[in-house]
């Protein structure tokens, strides 16, 4: 049987402006910041007030410029205390908002253009260039191509190249004062697409993610649902300050820092994009109360000795997720605190979920890489080859996940929400997981990333955990190659500033700590970064690539 949820919560058919702001005219302070710019912090914010109304007006706006229900509209950016301002108020005219990769060449975002269909795309000015050559690529006229910036703030208009502002779409604050969003009261209304989250891509072309009102309100109140199971929960909601470093065109961050936060009316420190000496100064600085990171980050918090310059004493929680990550490098990051007043929880979620399906307790002292449990209202089961479900504790399998936060579907795309979703709702995840005899999910790598080594199924994120222990590593990334028709390990290595080490030493750190198919044979290399995606996980068709070319220089026949 599914292990389902020990917790259950209302879940209403409903707006997600409804769920978080009330109504259109409901009192929201006026003076508790909601949206802080981390970089001008007693200038530039909004209280929850004002992000209505900012967002009421560009609802308007929009409606006004033609822009019907159902209608995409792209935001092409990084981190900005108008981000949040967009994608509630496209959300609120009735369009469907998808956010776009900041580092996207060219190339990637005209391919996300067009796969949407976006009516406009909203370009921050500091990337206009490419937006330009990206929207002539997609044919999308300059006069639907809007410069993005904050200058509105100030009541600035920029525009540039011959393209609109974006404050062109903004309504006066009379318009706006009188705009009401729709009442999605049916399950019919609730189930309307209103984001676009395309999917990492790290195993082909990026797919758009239909998350629906419904899977949004879910994932937000089971998001917050396991912080009110504190019995000092009210107490703590009033000291909360979240710092948001995580690209708030992804799922997490949108789930995280925009709906969770207004629910929990906890106020978002926002930094333009991920600076570790920028996150650490902003901690000590704005008395930071919880982050929630990525894989990287923590291994950064666990070996960069850049930690402790800093005062970090007014962390009380860390989440992390995104990707595998070895309980070693958690206990790492515990030290930095006494006695154990920080315990590192890891969850796990996927765009495909909205966000998160599977978390802990703040009750519970996680002492493992578990990453938890299934949150409200969802359930999970492990699954086997041949399609049955693995009932034994601790034996591995496909991580199969039901509840209502998992997507719509894919976008225009049936034979993909075919292939992911079952008639009856689960999602298959791809994810390679067991159950311990506690109850709680392993998930311990992706199906498509695993080694094979004479039979036998190697998990890179297991191996990535081990040679992370290695006093000299600071990053690694573990990929298979094929050499004369035998798969192998392959390390990618990052050093700590002023350390060193061979490649021989490090292969040779894993004997004894293995079993011999899952030491490293395929080679060491070192390089100055792991490549990955803005959510953490490792872009290993990036790392074949690369091994392919270096050992066909090496005159080595391999297949990758």
């Amino acid at each position: 049987m599914p292990y389902k949820s020990r917790w259950s919560i209302d879940i209403p058919n409903t707006h997600l402006a409804s769920s978080i702001l009330k109504s259109p005219t409901a009192p929201l302070s006026k003076t508790k910041k909601a949206f802080i710019d981390a970089a001008k912090p007693d200038t530039h914010f909004l209280t929850s007030h004002d992000f209505r109304l900012w967002s009421q007006r560009f609802a308007a706006g929009l409606r006004k410029s033609g822009l019907k229900r159902g209608d995409r509209v792209l935001l092409f950016s990084g981190n900005d205390i108008f981000f949040p301002v967009i994608f509630m108020g496209i959300i609120m005219a009735g369009g469907i908002f998808t956010g776009a990769n900041p580092t996207y060449v060219a190339r990637e975002l005209a391919y996300q253009l067009q796969d949407s269909e976006a009516k406009y795309l909203i370009c921050a000015s500091g990337s206009l260039e490419t937006g330009l050559e990206a929207a002539s690529l997609a044919n999308i006229p300059k006069e639907r191509l809007f410069v993005f910036d904050n200058g509105l703030y100030e009541g600035k208009s920029n525009p540039k190249a011959g393209c609109p502002y974006w404050g062109d779409l903004v309504a006066s604050i009379e318009e706006g004062e009188t705009f009401v969003w729709d009442d999605l009261n049916t399950p019919e209304l609730a189930n309307q697409t209103l984001v676009l989250n395309y999917s990492s891509g790290t195993t082909g072309r990026p797919k758009g993610v239909e998350i629906t009102h419904k899977n949004y309100v879910a994932n937000m109140l089971q998001f917050v649902h396991l912080s009110t199971l504190k019995p000092d929960y009210e107490e703590t909601k009033e000291r909360l300050r979240w710092m948001c470093f995580l690209p708030m065109y992804h799922a997490m961050a949108q789930t995280i820092y925009i709906a969770a936060a207004l629910y929990h009316e906890a106020p978002v420190y926002l930094m333009p994009k991920f600076d570790f000496l920028g996150m650490l100064e902003g901690i000590q600085k704005f008395r930071i109360t919880h982050i929630h990171i990525v894989p990287p980050i923590m291994v950064l918090l666990a070996k960069s000795p850049a930690v402790k310059k800093f005062d970090l004493s007014s962390i009380e929680g860390i989440g992390c997720g995104a990707a595998p990550l070895g309980r070693e490098v958690c206990v790492e990051v515990e030290k930095l605190w006494p006695n154990g007043a920080v315990n590192v929880k890891q969850g796990w979620g996927m765009t495909e979920a909205t966000c998160s399906v599977l978390g802990w307790s703040p009750n519970e002292f996680s002492d493992s890489a578990s990453v938890g449990e299934p949150n409200a209202n969802c359930e999970a089961k492990i699954v086997a080859d041949d399609g049955t479900e693995v009932l034994a504790r601790k034996q591995r399998g496909e991580l199969w996940v039901r509840g209502p936060n998992v997507m719509k579907g894919y976008w225009r795309n049936p034979k993909a929400t075919e292939e992911t979703l079952t008639p009856d709702g689960w999602l298959r995840t791809g994810d390679i997981a067991y159950v311990d005899d506690q109850s709680k999910f392993h998930v311990v790598d992706r199906m498509k990333e695993l080694i094979k080594v004479k039979g036998n199924q190697v998990a890179p994120a297991e191996l990535e955990a081990l040679l992370l222990e290695h006093p000299a590593i600071a990053d690694v990334a573990v990929i298979g190659v094929t050499i004369n028709a035998d798969e192998r390990p392959r390390a990618y290595v990052v050093l700590n500033a002023g350390q060193s080490a061979s490649g021989e030493e490090i292969a040779r750190f894993m004997d004894g700590k293995v079993h011999h198919s899952k030491r490293i044979t395929g080679g060491v290399e070192f390089i100055d970064t792991i490549p990955k995606n803005p959510s953490g996980k490792i872009l290993r068709r990036a790392l074949r690539e690369r091994a392919q070319a270096e050992l066909k220089q090496q005159g080595v026949t391999a297949k990758l």
